[in-house]
């Protein structure tokens, strides 16, 4: 035998020893993988059941932790439904897109991670609630196959626009037809190309409608207003001039024509009520989530496939006196993510990544995971090494977040903050170029993780704030947002928005 031979016969053999190891799984899931990203609306970090926290039990979503990837510490850039579903398909922050309000339609020429896949050779396809151009039902590029609606959508009999074409109106609950509508698409598929599907869920965004067989599912669960809700003594004056505003707890909740005392018998009982509602909603969205993974393992793709579970942004259901998101809080900006994936991780090593992840970065993960090139500009990064448990000591220590005041909405100012795994600090800049006018906010997320001791005049943290600041105006830097325009804050208003409610 010759040595080139002898050469060959063992590389030979180290390729089925590594086959052998890793297991035909892995091997197919080396192959280009399809995509199926599951996207909610307003759902907090804390209402998935792998969290702690929650008091909702989500066996369905559960399972793409339990055998894949779970990033406890996922983030929004923007707590904003059409900002943050921009920054999702684009990897870019608001100021970067242009995509700022609920008003403005994602820019035609702007790249998106479906539309470099379907230049790769996907077939794509997006079923549910896209929210961006809020009259427009077209199909958007990169997409093969599109259905929405205009607007919100409704709960119940929504009128939806099939592939640009007819409109009609589909009878029954949205989250159970949107994933009907989902599994068509996935049934009738022919050929042998890769695919990726968005599915957009209008569930938990208010006002809240639980499906029949869930409308009760909390009646025996204790609701109480979070413990920040009235100790708002160290923040600026916004904070307790918007609590009789829609999006204060003194507010309006289901009916804005209604007003209801903070906590009084009849408050406390419209709060619970709200709170239950929102919960029951997400069961309707777990149930989707397990009839999508049944087809797909009945159909022998799910190993086949990048799965992922999401939402654009979380929620504040009364914590700091706010029934609302947009703010720089916790329960504003975090948000769940799973992801499942044999190439990434085996279903049988379950793994928590713990760094901080933003929505910015599923354009570049999922761009990497599907061996495409990155879109030509982004503010996130693949997080593919760290679900696979690789290290990757370049990644983020600090993460920016950044929201415009809305004219429409008036009862959050601009916001500027920067998040480290131990502080948070908050400004809300006026917008004429002037001196602040809002107090900033200083938190220490390990000692008070629920926000409730603001620290900014604080003399034992001036030294921190200082260097918090810093952090902020180098991230507003390094992503391009200097000069920093934003519009001027208005002030709070009390008077309901001529808007549609969103």
């Amino acid at each position: 035998m010759t040595r080139l031979s002898a050469h060959r016969n063992v590389s030979i053999l180290v390729v089925l020893a590594w086959a052998w190891l890793i297991g035909p799984t892995l091997l197919e899931a080396a192959k280009r993988p399809n995509v199926l990203f599951i996207l909610t609306d307003d759902q907090r970090w804390d209402c998935v059941s792998l969290n702690p926290r929650s008091v909702i039990a989500t066996p369905s979503i559960d399972r793409l932790g339990h055998e894949g990837v779970y990033f406890p510490n996922q983030f929004c850039t923007t707590s904003l439904c059409s900002p943050s579903r921009a920054s999702i398909l684009s990897g870019l922050y608001a100021h970067a897109h242009g995509v700022s309000n609920n008003f403005t339609e994602y820019p035609k020429d702007m790249p998106t991670w479906p539309r470099a896949l379907q230049v790769a050779g996907y077939e794509t396809a997006y079923v549910g609630k896209y929210h961006m151009g809020e009259e427009n039902d077209d199909i958007r590029p990169g997409f093969n196959y599109f259905v929405t609606h205009k607007g919100q959508g409704n709960y119940f009999d929504t009128e939806f626009r099939f592939n640009g074409g007819e409109r009609r109106v589909v009878k029954g609950y949205y989250t159970t037809v949107v994933t009907d509508m989902a599994l068509d698409w996935l049934k009738q598929r022919k050929g042998t190309k890769p695919w990726a599907l968005i599915v957009g869920h209008k569930a938990p965004h208010s006002f809240y409608y639980p499906e029949a067989k869930y409308t009760h599912a909390f009646d025996y669960v204790s609701v109480r207003y979070p413990e920040s809700a009235f100790h708002l003594d160290d923040n600026d004056l916004w904070y307790r001039q918007r609590l009789d505003t829609w999006h204060g707890i003194y507010g309006p909740l289901f009916d804005y024509r209604k007003k209801w005392p903070d906590r009084s018998a009849e408050g406390v009982k419209d709060f619970a009520a709200m709170t239950r509602a929102y919960w029951g909603t997400i069961l309707s969205v777990d149930d989707s989530v397990g009839r999508l993974y049944r087809f797909l393992k009945e159909n022998g793709q799910l190993d086949k496939t990048l799965v992922i579970f999401t939402s654009d942004n979380g929620l504040l259901n009364g914590e700091h006196g706010m029934i609302d998101k947009r703010t720089a809080h916790e329960p504003s900006i975090r948000i769940p993510l799973l992801v499942r994936y044999p190439g990434l991780t085996r279903p049988d090593q379950p793994r928590t990544v713990r760094q901080m992840t933003l929505t910015v970065d599923f354009a570049p993960s999922i761009l990497d995971i599907c061996g495409v090139s990155p879109l030509s500009r982004t503010h996130g990064r693949s997080w593919k090494n760290l679900a696979m448990g690789l290290p990757d000591p370049q990644w983020r220590t600090s993460l920016l977040y950044h929201y415009n005041y809305e004219k429409q909405f008036p009862y959050t100012p601009n916001v500027r903050a920067v998040r480290t795994e131990e502080l948070k600090y908050i400004r809300y800049p006026h917008g004429d170029g002037k001196p602040d006018r809002h107090k900033a906010d200083l938190f220490d997320l390990v000692r008070d993780p629920g926000e409730m001791k603001n620290l900014i005049e604080d003399p034992a943290y001036a030294g921190k704030a200082t260097a918090m600041e810093a952090e902020l105006r180098r991230l507003l830097h390094q992503t391009g947002a200097e000069p920093d325009t934003m519009p001027i804050d208005e002030g709070v208003k009390k008077e309901m928005p001529d808007a549609k409610i969103r």
